[in-house]
């Protein structure tokens, strides 16, 4: 697994919880050091490990752990660069939906040997999406959950989402769009900048 994947395990225990509880998990997981490299690549089992210690460390199923992960990962301070480039899709969450089968592509350019989940998107029509998440390691798609939650809150709109995996172990995720504009969503600007 990509070290980078690894280290945002790591920076979400952190960052939420203290440097101290992310001491305990990584003893948990039995790690021989309590950093990663965020360019080095990793077994699959050490983030297996990760998420099953930071499961066991506050008592919560992974999926939980992980959706929370994607919510972490929008909205956090410290992990604005992410939120800005999923905000760059479009101005409502409808035109974030129908770009989102490139955010694989798009994060490549960043990091280029990062393996990412294969998304796409359909439109059933009615202010209903279907979106499929392929993935090379388990748990992306409760990830996926986190960061959809996540950007209709950003946006501002009032959604309904379904997530289950198919007979392929493909997740499947139905979003239903209520309200485009159900409330206000989080200040953005082009220009990076304080609040931003």
């Amino acid at each position: 697994m990509h070290g980078l994947i690894n280290a945002t395990l790591q920076f979400f225990v952190e960052d939420n919880y203290g440097a101290d509880r992310w001491a305990a998990v990584a003893r948990r997981a039995g790690l021989k050091t309590a950093m990663f490299e965020t360019m080095l690549v990793y077994e699959d089992t050490v983030t297996n490990a990760v998420v099953r210690a930071i499961a066991q460390e506050f008592a919560r199923p992974p999926e939980a752990v992980l959706e929370d992960v994607g919510i972490y990962l929008v909205t956090h301070p410290k992990r604005q660069a992410l939120r800005r480039l999923l905000r760059f899709s479009g101005t409502d969450f409808r035109d974030f939906l129908y770009a989102l089968d490139d955010l694989p592509d798009r994060m490549r350019l960043a990091v280029p040997d990062l393996r990412l989940p294969s998304i796409a998107v359909s439109d059933l029509g009615g202010d209903r999406f279907e979106i499929s998440c392929r993935s090379p390691f388990p748990g992306a798609g409760c990830v996926l959950m986190g960061l959809l939650r996540a950007m209709a809150d950003d946006y501002g709109a009032l959604v309904v989402l379904d997530h289950h995996a198919d007979d392929a172990g493909c997740d499947v995720f139905r979003v239903t769009l209520v309200k485009e504009a159900f409330m206000p969503g989080r200040a953005f600007d082009l220009v990076a900048g304080e609040g931003a």
